[in-house]
């Protein structure tokens, strides 16, 4: 697992016991990095090879999180506008500076 992050068999089935959003914000909340991309979120919430099928509702997911405050959405090291943004991005938790 990439930047630290450890899944265990309960996170495995992360899926099964919490909404996505949800997922995502644990994923982000246990995670060293201060910004992950959806691959290694949905690799951190998907066991084996089944995090291809969650790049689009985590990008779902991370509009309607953002818009509600919840986390930024990064692209080239900035926060991007949830509702108009393209191309690679990254996701962090809201700076409480």
């Amino acid at each position: 697992m990439r930047h630290g992050m450890v899944m265990n068999h309960s996170d495995s089935k992360a899926l099964d016991n919490l909404s996505l959003e949800d997922a995502i914000l644990g994923v982000l909340a246990r995670a060293e990095a201060k910004t992950l991309s959806a691959p290694e979120i949905a690799h951190a919430i998907a066991a084996g090879d089944d995090w291809h099928g969650l790049l689009v509702p985590i990008r779902r997911s991370a509009v309607a999180l953002a818009q509600a405050g919840r986390l930024v959405i990064y692209r080239k090291g900035k926060p991007a506008d949830p509702n108009d943004f393209r191309g690679v991005y990254r996701l962090g938790l809201p700076r409480h500076d």
